[in-house]
Formats: C-alpha cells, structure tokens, sequence
C-alpha cells in the first residue's frame, strides 16, 4: 500500500525563478528535533541551494527549521544538512552541474511514508524576458478563463 505524500513546505520563488529541467527525491540526515520542527511545517526553503562537495556528497544550504521548544538540545536553525541520493542520481547531478552549469534548487520538503524528503531540482536560471513572459501567459490564461465564465452564464 503507497503511502499518502504530506507536502510540509514548498518553494514557489524556485519556480518563477528557475527554469526545472528535471527533479529527484532524496533523503534527509536529521536530528530529532529537526525532524518534529519539519511535521510542525516550521520550515522555509526560500533561498535554499543544494551542491555536491569534493568527495562527492550532496548538501542544503540556507534551508531554515526553526527551534522546536520541547527539545533539551536544539539545532542550530541553518545548518548544512547532508542529503542521501543514489550513486547513480549523484554521478548525474554531477555531471550536469559542472559540464553545463546548472543550479540544485530544493523545490519542497514532504513527508512519505514517515520519512521526510526533499525534491530537488535541476535548475536553470531564467532571463528577464522568460519572467515577464511568464507572468503575460498567466495573466492571458486567467482572461480566457473568465471569459469562458462570462459566456457560459450568458448562455443559461
């Protein structure tokens, strides 16, 4: 039986900013008072990043877990936390990184199956034009859209 995904926190700044080539789960190291801060949904992504070290392990930065209250020994709040991935998911992360320049970008943390999970992105970074495109084609599907209704009311 699959497991329902609870969607803790999502990163929408990622995707007006970013153009997504592709996505990955992966895992997260955690402390215990990490992990009951994440199910609280005390957790931000905003101006979150991921990279590959030298030795060729994956790590987030700057992703913010607030303090959980109850905890005798907290964590500190924007700590480096290291990411699990497959071999083959991190030879192609790396591959992608350094021969075409392309960013790891946390698009949102979720719980399944009671473990917390990260879905990183392969992001491009996208130029003015493509932002301001963006928000026209948004704005010409919302006018399709209410005119639709207006139609459709006229018709009844």
């Amino acid at each position: 039986m699959k497991d329902d995904i609870k969607v803790i926190a999502r990163n929408r700044k990622a995707r007006y900013e970013y153009e997504i080539l592709d996505s990955m789960e992966v895992g997260l190291v955690l402390k215990g008072s990490e992990i009951k801060s994440i199910r609280d949904g005390k957790v931000s992504l905003v101006g979150a990043y991921a990279s590959l070290d030298d030795n060729g392990e994956l790590w987030v930065h700057q992703m913010h877990i607030a303090e959980y209250d109850p905890a005798r020994d907290n964590h500190e709040p924007y700590r480096d936390r290291k990411l699990l991935a497959h071999r083959r998911q991190l030879k192609k992360m790396s591959r992608l990184i350094r021969e075409k320049g392309y960013t790891l970008i946390p698009l949102d943390i979720h719980i399944t199956c009671g473990r917390a999970k990260l879905e990183l992105g392969i992001c491009r970074g996208k130029k003015q034009y493509d932002k301001r495109r963006a928000i026209a084609d948004r704005d010409n599907e919302r006018n399709v859209r209410t005119e639709m209704k207006r139609a459709l009311r006229g018709n009844d």
